[in-house]
């Protein structure tokens, strides 16, 4: 459950990021883009009178006297004042136009010419660097199209505006969308990575080989030797008794009578052999195999409460595997949990 709450979050945070990214920077490049097209279509008259307009109003310069355009005859290069100051405005109506050094100098001599202080480019294209390093030589102030829209924005014909605007929030609305379903995948892939390495890092703990106790270290020969020359002492007859055989003093209650708590490697197997033929021989269990030296897997068809009892009955039997781990596979069709329990511990 936890590895899908942070596959959720993961795509939440990411979605947030690509939607704030699309919103409000891409949004605003797309409108301009599609603005300058917008203006780029317009007759040239029209874009005249709007950055004559605009002028105007946003910068509070005025046509000089006596300098109106024919009507009849197309320009593109107007005279406007602030009082005491002429101005020359070029015109470049045009997505194509590349602006260098030549046509920067020469609106630049054009104004001097003209007795202006300066000039001011204007263009949908886009000015170079070296004609912004000659503009800034020959006073004159660049408009091209990142900073032409936002002045000439508030002056174009209500539908065309509402068109671009419309347009550039459609196509952030199709990026965002985009990225809900990128973010949406990669959640689901980090999710399931995640699960994956949980239940690969649960299987290798399970399948782990407990060490099995080591047997006790038997007497050195020479100290066997010296004990069997000494004479034994005489014992008073109440504490005399008959010594328990040694396999009986390594049972516990329940244990198979003569099964070594340490058997060897051959003897183990055969041990392990027969207890998983006895669990699997009674009612309620299907299989028993052993996956690893310390664990006992029981394939089952009863309920776990039904089947523990039997199965502890027969592992107890056995000193050396009675604290063996069992993993109770679920029953086939039944959605429950593989478990592991231990009849004994150490």
């Amino acid at each position: 459950m936890f590895s899908w709450i942070l596959a959720l979050l993961l795509a939440l945070i990411v979605w947030l990021l690509a939607a704030g990214y699309f919103w409000l920077i891409k949004r605003r490049r797309t409108e301009t883009q599609l603005g300058l097209n917008a203006l780029a279509g317009m007759h040239w008259r029209d874009f005249s009178e709007i950055v004559r307009r605009a002028m105007r109003e946003r910068r509070g310069l005025q046509d000089v006297p006596g300098e109106a355009d024919d009507s009849r005859e197309p320009r593109s290069d107007f005279l406007m004042h602030d009082g005491p100051n002429r101005w020359l405005l070029s015109c470049k109506h045009g997505r194509a136009y590349r602006i260098g050094t030549a046509a920067v100098n020469e609106l630049g001599a054009a104004a001097r010419l003209a007795g202006a202080k300066g000039g001011i480019l204007i263009t949908e294209g886009t000015v170079q660097r070296d004609g912004r390093a000659a503009a800034e030589k020959q006073s004159v102030e660049v408009l091209d199209g990142p900073l032409l829209w936002p002045l000439l924005k508030p002056y174009l014909p209500g539908d065309m505006e509402a068109r671009v605007e419309t347009g550039a929030r459609h196509e952030a609305i199709r990026r965002i969308s985009i990225a809900a379903l990128g973010s949406l995948a990669l959640g689901l892939v980090v999710g399931m990575g995640y699960l994956t390495a949980h239940l690969d890092t649960r299987a290798a703990l399970d399948t782990a080989v407990v060490p099995a106790p080591a047997p006790a270290p038997a007497p050195a020969p020479e100290a066997a030797a010296a004990a069997a020359a000494q004479p034994a002492a005489p014992e008073p007859a109440a504490a005399q008794a008959p010594a328990a055989p040694a396999a009986n003093i390594a049972t516990r209650p329940g244990e198979h009578p003569g099964l070594d708590p340490n058997p060897d490697d051959a003897t183990l197997a055969l041990y392990q052999k027969e207890l998983a033929r006895k669990v699997a021989a009674h009612s309620g269990v299907t299989s028993a195999f052993w996956l690893t030296r310390q664990t006992l897997a029981v394939n089952r068809s009863a309920e776990l409460e039904d089947a523990w009892p039997v199965i502890c009955s027969e592992v107890t039997r056995y000193a050396a595997l009675r604290t063996v781990r069992v993993q109770l596979n679920p029953r086939p069709g039944v959605d429950e949990p593989v478990r592991w329990r231990q009849c004994a511990t150490l």
